[in-house]
């Protein structure tokens, strides 16, 4: 076969491909809900999923996002990915990766974490609350939401950051040990998690924990875990889905190598590992507007010469490639 020949059919397969592969949604679309709680008031959940409607920017707390604001959904066996907020955080803290996500075709519901939010912080430090809570976000959206139908429950997967990323490491099969925490802030009194412990103690039942895990969730990101120290290599030892790991290498929040670090260390399998030179703590949440960059200046703020905006397009794309991989459809 000469090469123009060769040339020829390969144009001809690509552009059969090309017709032949179902069309992603180019758009995200964006509605909040309230997920009913059977332990506590209805949780708030931001949703994000894809849509052919035309989208514009929008202003979302601390960031913005350029969303289709209640448009319809388009497509079916769409895999779900549930986000976990930080201390103090709400379900906005990732708009621009939730965005990422639901141009890419999946459906993403990010919850508000009730009791733990910018607003209570009431049960700040009741860390067994979070992945019940994260579960519950599940339940919701595949037999409850207005989307149900649309989503396959066989591919789930769970983004978290920070006490977003402990939680989703727990609702994984993790089981912390919080006897931890007193050595550990004995000896780091200075630390953030031993400081918001000191002023919200945990409930006097908290090493007693029962941990709510949930085996539909098929894949996991966890970025800068908090309290990574309480995760012993027999607490880890059930989680074994595929987990993208996340660690800033300048994180004066939690510094290393007490949280990410050691989670690494202590998995049963290495996981994707992924060091962020120069970055802070809070450059995992989404890039600040002007009206974050104001009011919300501890957490907008990063090193000289570390660029949040231009970091956040490579981390939207690792982790959309990651849930792609390994919430693959099936055959």
């Amino acid at each position: 076969m000469s090469i123009r020949s060769l040339l020829l059919a390969s144009a001809i397969t690509l552009a059969l491909a090309g017709f032949a592969a179902p069309s992603l949604a180019a758009t995200a679309g964006f509605t909040v809900v309230r997920a009913a709680d059977p332990q506590g008031a209805p949780i708030t959940v931001g949703v994000w999923y894809p849509t052919d409607a035309p989208a514009k920017p929008m202003d979302l707390g601390i960031g913005g996002h350029t969303v289709a604001a209640g448009a319809p959904l388009v497509g079916d066996h769409l895999p779900l990915i549930v986000m976990s907020h930080g201390n103090g955080g709400f379900f906005g803290g990732h708009a621009d990766t939730a965005q990422a996500l639901a141009e890419a075709g999946f459906v993403v519901a990010a919850l508000t974490h009730t009791g733990d939010n910018y607003a209570d912080q009431s049960r700040a430090t009741d860390m067994a609350n979070r992945p019940r809570q994260l579960s519950v976000v599940i339940d919701y959206m595949l037999k409850a939401s207005p989307m149900q139908a649309a989503i396959d429950p066989d591919r789930v997967g769970a983004f978290g950051f920070s006490s977003g990323g402990f939680t989703v490491l727990a609702a994984a099969g993790g089981e912390p040990d919080l006897t931890t925490l007193a050595s550990h802030c004995k000896a780091h009194p200075d630390f953030f998690d031993c400081k918001l412990t000191a002023s919200h103690p945990p409930p006097a039942d908290a090493a007693k924990s029962v941990w709510t895990h949930d085996a539909r969730i098929k894949a996991v990101v966890s970025a800068a875990p908090a309290m990574g120290y309480s995760f012993t290599k027999a607490g880890l030892s059930k989680v074994t889905v595929p987990l993208q790991l996340w660690r800033a290498q300048n994180d004066q929040i939690l510094p290393d190598p007490f949280y990410a670090s050691t989670v690494r260390a202590n998995l049963p399998r290495p996981p994707e590992w992924h060091v962020v030179p120069g970055a802070g703590h809070f450059d995992f949440l989404t890039p600040c507007n002007d009206q974050g960059r104001t009011t919300a200046a501890a957490i907008c703020t990063s090193a000289p010469g570390f660029d949040r905006a231009a970091f956040h397009k490579d981390f939207d794309a690792e982790v959309v490639g990651f849930f792609k991989a390994n919430l693959a459809a099936k055959p």
